[in-house]
């Protein structure tokens, strides 16, 4: 029997369905949907009502996807972008360190999905279950190269995205500034955090 996997499963996905209720809900003693709007507008990912929608569903659904073990290098690749943006847009100039508010948090959470996208959900999943799993080498490298595009891609369009009427109407300077309060924020309480992540 496959514990192991199991294990893996319901502890990150049961987790990030937990990250993604936060942003969605509010739930767990999250921001809900206007304060992870408000980090979005500050983190330049635009438009906020969008980013934030796609951030809390795709933690939410990844997580769920994952726990259930079921499409799982789909839901392998949903986690990888909620972290790679994480780190790229909050944690990555912090260093490494959890303790600093780095990302070595993040990059654990993408090594064990990407590991149950190469060694398969274990017996004790709907994709065994249903005689639709799919695992080995190629599926994790596909997982984690679909989940970086598509935080690539979400970063691109949110940066060319119009912010709210507030920020547009301050300068440049001021949108910075906002955007560092967002991040300092996000890694105060929380440093290790990925729902801070304004992914």
């Amino acid at each position: 029997m496959d514990v192991g996997p199991l294990v893996v499963r319901s502890v990150v996905g049961g987790l990030f369905v937990g990250h993604g209720t936060q942003k969605l809900f509010g739930w767990f003693g999250g921001p809900g949907r206007a304060g992870t709007e408000a980090m979005m507008d500050a983190l330049q990912m635009r438009p906020v009502k969008t980013q934030a929608l796609v951030a809390g569903l795709g933690e939410a659904v990844g997580g769920a996807l994952l726990a259930a073990g079921l499409a799982t290098p789909l839901a392998s690749s949903m986690i990888t972008a909620s972290m790679a943006t994480a780190i790229r847009k909050v944690h990555l100039p912090n260093g490494p360190w959890v303790s600093n508010g780095g990302w070595e948090y993040n990059a654990v959470l993408i090594a064990a999905v990407l590991s149950v996208a190469e060694t398969g959900p274990g017996a004790l999943s709907l994709d065994r279950a249903l005689g639709i799993e799919r695992r080995g080498a190629g599926w994790a490298l596909a997982a984690g190269a679909v989940g970086a595009g598509a935080a690539v891609l979400a970063m691109t369009l949110g940066a060319r995205g119009e912010g709210a009427p507030a920020a547009q109407g301050g300068a440049a300077g001021g949108d910075d500034a906002a955007a560092g309060e967002a991040v300092e924020a996000a890694q105060g309480d929380t440093a290790g955090d990925p729902t801070t992540s304004g992914a």
